[in-house]
């Protein structure tokens, strides 16, 4: 053992000795707690008769007061514990002033921090701090960071990395760089857990700059396949919250999410860091929401797999047209169309008394965005009260009826699905509105939610929300960025992929978001780290991207084996299943095109004694072990192994086949074999032929 090595587990004991000592203190005071409150509540009910309203009211604020401040302690003890399993994953030694001449002071950056209460010390700071932006910004030498109280300069002299598991160190590197490499490379060899993990200790200076922002109004994140996009957006969260304590909570930040599979798997990295999780949603239930329930309307998973089972050229010609920035700008036309001709002023008399056509007119404008009933009542209101004031005369009840009645002749009354439908046969293009069985295709679901903002206004559930986070954010359309910018008018992280859209006919560009968010230019994450370099030049080889650098870890290549018959795929299948039960590897995933061949797919290993589970539109939960499903499901999740269990040119064929191909490839860590019934799909890199 080096002298590094017993200098940092001489510090790692005392460090742990510490945490030992404050959780003891914290056990003891919880206990006085708890005797407390217990006597307060025996002393309530044994003098309950002879105590007064005002002293069991002091009584039971003080019992409030303790459980409340046994809730704090709690937190920190929660803390405390996870803390004795790995108390920090580095170090680095900075002397602050330009020239570095104070005595170098050892900072140890943590996932929480620590502050000895005996000592007043703290001996691990979280790496949110401030200060703790050191370790991931600069290499030895000069570096910098901004504190409360202004810029803080100095000089880097040491810099260090630890893995320390269940209170033992496992390893030490002393590094002169970033986030070194061997750190890096050996968190990504690692196996696939349960949920997406937190990347405190190996979060990168590119990363470090995005989490970090603290001002951006709205941050667009386009990264590529495995850059950790999702996972950055999360470390931004608990970010802000840690930055924002005070006057942000997990209660005002909400995540829209694809799916509840994939709102699962990132569902631990927010209390992994210490914070409570947010709350989330899918936009097929925000839909439903503020159309009240009132409309039947086709999920995104349907339209998808309508999209993947059926050539309809009529389909994906609607959807264009509904996903294109002009859609948007048709509908605000045609609102101002029915605006202008919703309402036809009259002039109105009651005896020798007149209201004339324009104050009606007047009134009714300036009352848009309101309910039909509600807008009427606001002109007969203020009808009637300038005939008290000007005439000084009170409308008697039938008086008060008549005027009613009038308006309401006075007034187009149209229902929102009427509103609508009518839209399309004044663009002279009824064919763009075709419901099925009285059920809405989801292309017309948030089309028709714009509109009922426009023409009536809605009643958002969710006005207190103070941050909203987006994924998978090419999969939306203007329309709806529209509507989530006119609900939530808070800051926002949206993050996605646009060479990861499952349906290219209904998606968006970094640059549409930009301009439909009014937001500044989005920001690149363009290094891929989940897959090893050879899996990835594979998926590039699919869908090339210039941008797309992928971190040299390197592993087996790609199999791609061809077979002559469906049973020898089914037999080989299971062979790879069977080398997987073997393997140290958590996670084999088998992805689909559709839903029916993932259905198939699973039916089959059932039928063969083959354990696996499937995952469709309505799984709500992530799990390890063999997986089937469809790339569609797939986004956003990752696995040790991959199958693609027909890569044949009749399956894959289409632009859009080809995107669901690279995003099933890209799900790999660490192994993909590609199987191919009769002809190989020309996407396919070439040796796929042989």
């Amino acid at each position: 053992m080096n002298s590094a090595e017993t200098e940092e587990k001489v510090r790692l004991e005392a460090c742990l000795e510490r945490i030992d000592h404050n959780l003891k203190s914290i056990d003891a005071r919880l206990n006085a707690y708890a005797q407390e409150v217990q006597t307060n509540k025996d002393y309530l009910w044994e003098a309950r008769r002879d105590m007064d309203h005002i002293e069991k009211i002091a009584v039971r604020q003080t019992i409030d007061q303790k459980v409340r401040s046994g809730e704090v302690l709690d937190q920190q003890r929660q803390k405390l514990l996870k803390l004795k399993k790995a108390p920090y994953f580095g170090r680095f030694d900075f002397a602050r002033g330009t020239a570095g001449g104070d005595q170098a002071e050892a900072i140890y950056v943590g996932v929480h921090d620590f502050r000895d209460e005996e000592t007043g010390q703290t001996l691990v700071y979280d790496w949110r701090a401030p200060i703790s932006s050191l370790f991931y910004d600069y290499e030895i030498g000069p570096a910098r960071y901004q504190a409360p109280s202004g810029e803080i300069a100095g000089q880097l002299t040491r810099k260090r990395q630890f893995r320390i598991r269940e209170g033992d160190l496992e390893f030490l590197l002393e590094t002169d760089v970033n986030i070194v490499d061997e750190v890096l490379q050996e968190e990504l060899s690692r196996s696939s857990d349960e949920g997406m993990k937190n990347i405190v200790a190996t979060i990168q200076r590119d990363q470090n700059a995005i989490i970090r922002d603290a001002e951006a109004q709205t941050l667009i994140i386009q990264g590529v396949a495995g850059s950790g996009k999702t996972s950055i957006a999360l470390h931004r969260i608990a970010f802000l919250l840690y930055r924002f304590k005070d006057t942000l909570s997990s209660d005002d930040i909400l995540i829209i999410s694809p799916n509840r599979v994939f709102a699962d798997y990132i569902g631990n990295v927010l209390p992994e860091l210490g914070e409570e999780q947010v709350g989330e949603i899918g936009m097929e239930t925000l839909a439903g929401e503020l159309l009240g329930h009132k409309y039947r309307f086709q999920s995104f998973a349907e339209q998808t797999a309508q999209l993947l089972e059926k050539d309809d050229a009529a389909m994906k010609e609607r959807m264009v047209a509904k996903a294109s920035p002009e859609f948007l700008k048709q509908i605000d036309a045609y609102v101002e169309h029915l605006e202008a001709n919703s309402f036809q002023a009259e002039m109105w008399r009651v005896g020798r008394k007149l209201v004339p056509d324009w104050f009606f007119a007047e009134t009714w404008n300036k009352h848009r965005g309101l309910p039909f009933t509600e807008r009427v009542a606001e002109v007969v209101k203020a009808a009637e009260h300038n005939i008290g004031l000007y005439y000084n005369y009170e409308l008697l009840t039938h008086e008060r009826q008549s005027l009613r009645e009038a308006v309401r002749g006075m007034a187009r009354k149209i229902t929102l699905r009427e509103a609508y439908k009518q839209m399309f046969e004044w663009l002279e293009r009824p064919d763009l509105f075709k419901p099925a069985g009285g059920k809405l295709e989801y292309a017309d679901v948030f089309p028709l939610i714009y509109l009922k903002m426009r023409l009536e206004g809605i009643d958002n559930p969710r006005k207190e929300v103070k941050h909203l986070l987006v994924d998978e954010m090419q999969d939306y359309t203007p329309v709806q960025y529209a509507v989530l910018g006119k609900l939530f008018p808070c800051r926002k992280t949206i993050l996605g992929d646009a060479s990861q859209s499952v349906n290219p006919y209904s998606a968006s560009s970094p640059e549409q978001i930009q301009r439909a968010l009014r937001a500044p230019a989005p920001v690149k994450l363009t290094k891929s780290y989940r897959s090893s370099w050879e899996i990835m030049q594979f998926a590039l080889a699919i869908s090339p991207n210039e941008e797309l650098v992928p971190i040299e870890r390197h592993g087996e290549p790609p199999q791609v084996v061809t077979c002559t018959r469906a049973s020898e795929t089914r037999a080989r299948i299971l062979q790879e299943v069977e080398d997987f039960r073997a393997s140290g590897h958590n996670s084999l995933a088998l992805i689909a095109k559709t839903q029916k061949q993932a259905n198939r797919l699973h039916r089959q290993l059932t039928e063969a004694g083959a354990k696996a589970r499937l995952l469709d539109a309505g799984s709500e939960g992530f799990s390890t072990g063999v997986i089937v499903c469809t790339a569609h499901l797939a986004k956003g999740l990752e696995f040790d192994r991959v199958i693609v269990p027909d890569a044949s040119a009749e399956t894959y064929s289409t632009e859009l086949d080809r995107n669901l191909l690279y995003v099933a490839c890209t799900r790999a860590m660490h192994r993909l074999t590609v199987l191919v019934t009769g002809a190989p799909s020309e996407f396919l890199p070439a040796p796929a032929a042989a």
